[in-house]
């Protein structure tokens, strides 16, 4: 008998404990509702509660606050404050080791988290080269067969490193497109690739410096390569949207075969290339945006112009548009628009090069 009383007062204290010390949030429609707060933007507050897991409130609907756990609270004009939090009469008050008391109104709170999303956040800031990327894989793939036999394949990579203050940006595209009807040929043979750091200076200003590769078989280029350094400006910095204007020179090296040359009376025939190399200093101006729509859709769009300054009048700009809108966590759908010119291929080559390519997106960022 008593062996079943202690079991019972056990079982009885445990369940208490989990009330006594689980937070507690009081809406202004009455409704009481206990768990763990998470975060808070200022806006929604997120509790995690053992039934219905993360449910997410209005912050301006909740009467009261009352926390066991020490939360993080980041108040306007840049104070915070870390210990259990309580609100009364419109106030926030947080209950610190070291400075007692803070009081706040309730609308100056900009910023709540828990001790593991304050560590999630402070990881974020500083993460190692080998953690902290986010991007992901493109993938197109097209067959035709009857009155024409083409075959095209469209890969891209784009991987950014943000930390605190810098970020790392690679990227690397091909497309490759074939015709086998009547002479087999190649279409399309472009390859593009490139790595950039930036450096912000102050919130606004940021120096970076960048080397992009390309080689483009229908425009005999075998290689250019450019070689960059400047400034930007953030005008726009914000979790939605993201708009820099950008400004430097850089050291341009390309090499045009101009095609093969098949010297005669050779067994076998040996090709020789007669082609040209170019060394020359230009400007590196663009702007480049990434804009959020809705929950699943990201836009990007960047321009760029690259005026050779030994050769007035010669340049060459890039301009690209894209979207990729996500299936799932992993899985979305791309498009991308791109617009290569230049002022003065090879003779026998067109100035301007338009990229159409579709295909599914695999995100390496969850």
């Amino acid at each position: 008998m008593l062996r079943k009383v202690g079991v019972f007062a056990l079982t009885a204290f445990l369940g208490l404990s989990s009330t006594l010390f689980a937070d507690q949030i009081t809406l202004k429609n009455g409704d009481r509702l206990t768990g763990t707060v998470v975060k808070s933007d200022g806006k929604t507050l997120v509790l995690h509660t053992d039934a219905a897991g993360d449910v997410e409130f209005k912050f301006d609907a909740i009467q009261d606050i009352k926390t066991d756990q020490e939360l993080h609270v980041s108040l306007k004009g840049g104070k915070t404050a870390v210990g259990p939090v309580t609100t009364s009469d419109n106030k926030i008050e947080v209950a610190t080791k070291n400075a007692g008391t803070v009081e706040a109104p309730k609308e100056d709170v900009t910023l709540i988290r828990n001790d593991a999303e304050q560590a999630a956040y402070d990881k974020s800031l500083h993460p190692g080269l080998m953690h902290g990327w986010n991007g992901g894989a493109n993938v197109g793939f097209s067959v035709a067969r009857g009155n024409s036999q083409t075959e095209n394949l469209a890969l891209a990579l784009n991987a950014a490193h943000p930390t605190l203050n810098d970020k790392i940006t690679l990227y690397l595209s091909s497309i490759y497109t074939t015709n086998q009807l009547a002479t087999p040929s190649t279409v399309a043979n472009l390859v593009t690739g490139g790595l950039r750091f930036d450096r912000n200076l102050n919130p606004k200003l940021f120096a970076f410096g960048a080397v992009d590769f390309m080689s483009n078989a229908l425009q005999f280029l075998d290689l250019r390569s450019v070689y960059s350094g400047g400034f930007g400006y953030h005008v726009i910095n914000n979790d939605s949207t993201t708009f820099n204007v950008l400004g430097g020179v850089n050291y341009t090296h390309e090499t045009y075969s101009n095609g093969t040359e098949v010297l005669p009376v050779t067994t076998p025939p040996i090709f020789a290339s007669y082609g040209v190399t170019n060394r020359f200093v230009a400007l590196t101006l663009g702007e480049e945006l990434n804009q959020k729509l809705g929950k699943s859709t990201v836009v990007t769009e960047n321009f760029y112009f690259y005026p050779n300054l030994q050769q007035t009048g010669e340049y060459r700009g890039v301009f690209n548009f894209g979207t990729v809108t996500k299936i799932s966590k992993w899985l979305g759908w791309q498009n991308q628009f791109g617009d290569i010119y230049v002022s003065n291929p090879p003779i026998g080559a067109k100035k301007n090069d338009l990229i159409l390519t579709t295909g599914l997106n695999f995100s390496f960022t969850h």
